[in-house]
């Protein structure tokens, strides 16, 4: 059966006594065009920062202040590339649309130390809020907001963090793979770009005139126009008392999933994949773990998000660079999660992908120009399972462990590798509840998975 990943047996340090060395912008090695760049609807609703952690360990030949200046390097030398990233967002008047200006205004480079060894930090993988330090919170340090800052903590062992924020407008999880290994590429002395990025986000625009041709109960209208408020969050972002716990499921555990499932049911059509059973999984779990009462009649509704490059017609190259990717859905009675196969939840997961036609895409950007919105269900699966970000080659080596720097929030349950990456193939699983319904939900994920 699946098992709770153990806290740390010694408390997470929680000051790591970072000191900052330098704070400054820097700007592309060569001259960039002026220009700005349209954003697509998916894009739109978007602007907030995302930040990632890729910790690497001490290697004799790249002592941290050589990484420093690799690194300082390749950021000014894949800024050619995507000149973007020393742009400014701004909001165009008369479309009422965000663009970015490229400006080059510059993007963020920090430099700081801590006091501690790389192993001192601890369990790399349980959420630490100190590891907040790692990454510059805010942007505070630099006069206006650089929609990227890189940040390099060096540890006394050798070893080091990078952490990156970037404003989710510039990339999608795929996008934002392939930046890291242009990045990488840049920090060794005779490397080319790996994969020279797509920026013409004007193939997902919409069309004109707009056709929603689907309902999208996924959806939810946004009341002001966007770009009138900074930040506005895509889920509710309630303050909430929440525990928070990861439970880890082994390549065992999911290959048992698949099993069942294809046990239980015959549909050629539904994919019993590894994401489709641990979605299914956590859906019901998640679903019937609602502490209200007359549960069993309530409407639950899963989001997930799909990746539309391959979907939509024409497709879109693979280095497309920007969010190509989609909400779908499954929504179902708690009563019948809980009560139906196991299979027929993963046949509505299944179904909610295969629903992301080139068609249902282009009527959810359409249905974006029309009403402006944002994704709406009970709760999103964001997966950064497979992503790949520790397996990105740099002068000095693989990464450790990449994550994202993780917030408890109660809409939205994060799927993530172990250490050892998605090569691994075992998915840890956070999720942050009510005491109550995190009880239940305990329970329940390993009830169904015996």
């Amino acid at each position: 059966m699946g098992t709770l990943y153990q806290a740390p047996s010694e408390p997470a340090i929680q000051d790591l006594k970072v000191t900052f060395q330098d704070s400054t912008l820097i700007f592309p090695s060569q001259e960039t065009e002026n220009k700005s760049i349209f954003l697509s609807n998916i894009d739109q609703v978007l602007n907030f920062h995302v930040q990632t952690l890729h910790f690497f360990p001490p290697n004799p030949d790249f002592p941290p202040e050589t990484v420093v200046t690799r690194l300082r390097n390749a950021l000014q030398k894949v800024m050619v590339a995507y000149d973007f990233l020393a742009g400014r967002l701004k909001l165009n008047h008369q479309t009422g649309r965000l663009e970015i200006e490229c400006n080059g205004s510059g993007a963020g480079f920090v430099v700081a130390t801590t006091e501690f060894s790389l192993h001192e930090i601890g369990d790399l993988v349980y959420p630490n809020p100190a590891f907040m330090q790692l990454i510059v919170q805010g942007l505070q340090k630099f006069d206006d907001e650089p929609l990227c800052v890189l940040q390099v903590t060096s540890f006394k062992c050798g070893g080091f963090a990078m952490g990156l924020s970037t404003n989710h407008i510039l990339f999608d999880g795929l996008s934002f793979k392939f930046f890291l290994e242009n990045l990488a590429s840049q920090a060794f002395d005779d490397k080319p770009i790996s994969i020279m990025p797509c920026h013409d986000r004007q193939l997902l625009a919409a069309r004109s005139p707009p056709q929603v041709t689907f309902p999208h109960p996924e959806l939810l209208k946004l009341k002001l126009p966007i770009g009138e408020e900074k930040n506005l969050p895509v889920f509710d972002c309630k303050q909430e008392d929440l525990d928070f716990k990861i439970f880890s499921l082994s390549p065992d555990n999911i290959n048992y999933l698949k099993e069942k499932a294809k046990a239980e049911g015959t549909n050629p059509t539904t994919k019993i994949t590894g994401f489709n059973v641990v979605t299914a999984h956590v859906w019901r779990c998640k679903a019937l773990s609602c502490d209200i009462e007359n549960n069993r009649e309530r409407e639950s509704m899963v989001l997930y998000s799909v990746d539309i490059r391959s979907r939509v017609k024409p497709p879109l190259p693979m280095s497309y660079c920007g969010n190509a990717v989609l909400s779908a859905y499954a929504s179902a009675k708690c009563a019948e999660l809980e009560d139906v196969p196991f299979f027929k939840i993963v046949e509505m997961v299944s179904a909610g992908a295969a629903r992301m036609t080139d068609e249902y895409a282009k009527s959810a950007i359409d249905w974006g120009e029309v009403y402006k919105g944002f994704p709406n269900g009970e709760f999103l699966i964001s997966s950064w399972w497979r992503l790949g970000f520790d397996e990105v080659v740099y002068p000095w080596g693989t990464p450790r462990y990449s994550c994202p720097l993780v917030y408890h929030r109660k809409d939205i349950i994060l799927l993530f590798p172990e250490i050892g990456g998605a090569k691994s193939n075992g998915v840890n699983i956070l999720v942050a509840l009510p005491h109550k319904e995190m009880e239940k939900f305990q329970s329940l994920f390993h009830k169904y998975l015996v």
